[in-house]
């Protein structure tokens, strides 16, 4: 969709459809009283028949309002003036896509930046709208025969500014906002392609092909021979049942001065999870295909990132591979020798993710970091314990921890830190090996995290268990998440220096 800005009468605008806010008590915003005096009071008589009483939510479309260019305005109800926070403006610009889809307008002027959001700017508004935009124009439609014949025909969305002194911060904001739609649906576009499709190989391809789309990317990709070379027998425990040979895949963005540290980002890859001998219940198994999505999320980030030409150096790492059942799989009880000489009793072969990130972890030290960020749908326990609002953050270093959490406020895609205390990491103990990959039922999320900080000792690093917002598995909103995209191109920018 092509975003723009424009100043001047709404009611003189021609475009097919208007969409400004009303709110509870009949209460019109700006824009709806400018609209309602140009129709000689058209709008207040239809909110006085009560189809909308403007609760957050709501949306009424009106025809061929008198006195108005527009064919059609969208009324989105806003609720009560005195309550509108972020969280409420997320649900009006999602509300006003979702109406807009049902219409067969192409073109239409969004005025909801007028709409008073505590400690909230005009760029923060216009970002919002335009990233919410995005996210409900959003379809998966590759592996279908025939595309649905009722997707959207809006082309172009102006935003109506306030102050012509807004034009420069809107501006900024939908730039910014296009970039990270741009990697949220790549990362969804990763995450809804199917296992079948979607191997380590395949998303080797598509990190091959972003180096020839960007030309701040460069994509090296290792295989198994090189992997068995620096020693990685814990990826390399992982990959043994399947026939699909892991890939360890390297993205570069080379954004800042040749001597600046960059700032790395690790993926959990698995295409598919089957849970290997430890198998899994049949019952779920078929959301094993976003078990990848931590991998989605390094791609769609160095997308966004790449796309804006942050200048800052940038380094994604995916590690990808297949857990399956086979002859040749690893065993629960089996003992592997990582990459950094540490030994890996695998008491369950389903805690894999750990075993493929604990090699990457050591590999990325090469590159001296500024900071590391790994992000794995890693437990189910993170599920339990945080359900599907905000991804579970452990860190070795509490300056990373709040900017990840500020990163997370700021665009909505929240994270909530969790407890990495030396007290649990008794629970990983091995009777034979340096230490276990499981440690038992309680904490499942924290030990798991443990294990991934005994790896990350040399560096400020966090972990993203992002097992309950990575994808939703269910309904009409089935699919991938897109997140954390959001947030983790939030912290790279963030960290651009000041001009």
């Amino acid at each position: 969709m092509e975003y723009g800005t424009k100043v001047g009468n709404a009611a003189k605008t021609r475009t097919q459809c208007i969409v400004t806010g009303v709110y509870e008590d009949h209460q019109l915003s700006a824009t709806a009283d400018l609209l309602d005096k140009a129709s000689e009071g058209y709008i207040k008589k239809v909110l006085r028949r009560d189809d909308i009483q403007g609760k957050a939510g709501q949306s009424l479309v009106l025809h061929e309002v008198p006195g108005v260019n527009a064919p059609r305005i969208l009324l989105v109800g806003l609720g009560k003036a005195d309550t509108m926070d972020a969280a409420r403006y997320l649900q009006v610009a999602s509300t006003g896509i979702g109406a807009l889809k049902a219409t067969k307008a192409r073109t239409a002027l969004g005025c909801l930046l007028e709409v008073d959001v505590k400690g909230k700017s005009v760029y923060w508004k216009a970002r919002r709208l335009v990233e919410q935009f995005e996210a409900g124009a959003y379809q998966f439609n590759e592996m279908r025969g025939k595309p649905p014949e009722n997707g959207m025909v809006l082309e172009t969305m102006d935003l109506q500014l306030p102050d012509k002194e807004d034009q420069d911060p809107a501006v900024t904001a939908i730039d910014d906002a296009a970039a990270v739609a741009t990697g949220i649906n790549a990362a969804k576009d990763l995450g809804n392609t199917p296992s079948n499709v979607c191997t380590p190989s395949y998303i080797a391809e598509n990190a091959q092909e972003l180096a020839v789309e960007y030309g701040s990317i460069t994509t090296t990709v290792l295989e198994e021979k090189d992997m068995e070379k620096l020693g990685m027998g814990a990826f390399l425990a992982v990959s043994r049942g399947s026939d699909e040979p892991a890939r360890l895949i390297i993205m570069e963005h080379k954004g800042g001065k040749p001597k600046d540290a960059p700032y790395v980002l690790v993926g959990k890859g698995i295409t598919f999870d089957t849970g290997g001998i430890s198998l899994k219940p049949a019952q779920t198994m078929y959301e094993m295909i976003y078990d990848m999505c931590g991998a989605a999320s390094v791609f769609g980030t160095l997308q966004a990132v790449a796309e804006r030409g942050l200048p800052i150096n940038v380094v994604g790492v995916i590690a990808a591979a297949e857990n399956m059942p086979s002859g040749k799989a690893s065993r629960p009880g089996d003992i592997v020798k990582t990459m950094s000489g540490q030994t890996v009793e695998i008491l369950n072969t389903d805690a894999e993710g750990r075993l493929v990130l604990c090699d990457a972890l050591t590999y990325i030290g090469k590159y001296k970091p500024a900071t590391v960020v790994d992000i794995a749908t890693l437990t189910g326990a993170c599920v339990i314990a945080l359900g599907a609002h905000a991804s579970g953050l452990y860190a070795n270093d509490d300056g990373l921890a709040g900017e990840l959490l500020a990163a997370g406020e700021e665009t909505r895609d929240r994270a909530w830190r969790m407890p990495l205390w030396e007290d649990y990491q008794t629970q990983l103990k091995s009777a034979f090996a340096d230490f276990a990959n499981i440690g038992g039922r309680e904490a499942g999320s924290i030990t798991a995290a443990c294990y991934l900080s005994r790896f990350t000792k040399n560096y400020r690093w966090a972990h993203l268990d992002i097992a309950g917002t990575a994808y939703k598995a269910n309904g009409a909103n089935k699919g991938a998440t897109g997140r954390p995209v959001g947030l983790l191109t939030q912290y790279l920018m963030d960290r651009v220096p000041a001009e």
